[in-house]
């Protein structure tokens, strides 16, 4: 379980699973990407899920709770915006939301004790 709760693996995850949803917005036919982008949702909860209970640790389990909500949130604006696309409807606004809900979850991530104090 402690590879599991590795922070650098959860960011690798969710920064691969990034440039896979920008390349899959991209591009015309996006069928396998976002195949691949959906096993990579799975790996981003798995280790979320693993530095979720690692993060009880420290007392802060409500902040931990809203950025485990918050980071599912921007999983959901990921797939929102893809189907969207691919159904050939507006999808922007997925798009903006996706943003706004992964800032809001990169703002926690770099506040809470396990991430890089970059704002202290």
């Amino acid at each position: 379980m402690n590879f599991l709760a590795s922070p650098h693996l959860h960011i690798t995850t969710w920064v691969i699973a990034i440039i896979l949803f920008l390349v899959a917005l991209a591009i015309t036919n996006p069928k396998v990407v976002h195949m691949i982008l959906r096993l990579f949702y799975i790996l981003i909860i798995i280790t979320g899920i693993a530095l979720f209970m690692k993060g009880m640790d420290y007392g802060q389990g409500m902040l931990y709770g809203l950025k485990f909500l918050a980071g599912i949130l921007v999983i959901g604006m990921m797939e929102m915006s893809l189907v969207k696309k691919k159904k050939g409807k507006p999808f922007t606004t997925f798009v903006v939301l996706f943003f706004v809900f992964f800032f809001i979850t990169l703002f926690l991530g770099f506040k809470l004790p396990m991430g890089i104090n970059f704002l202290a």
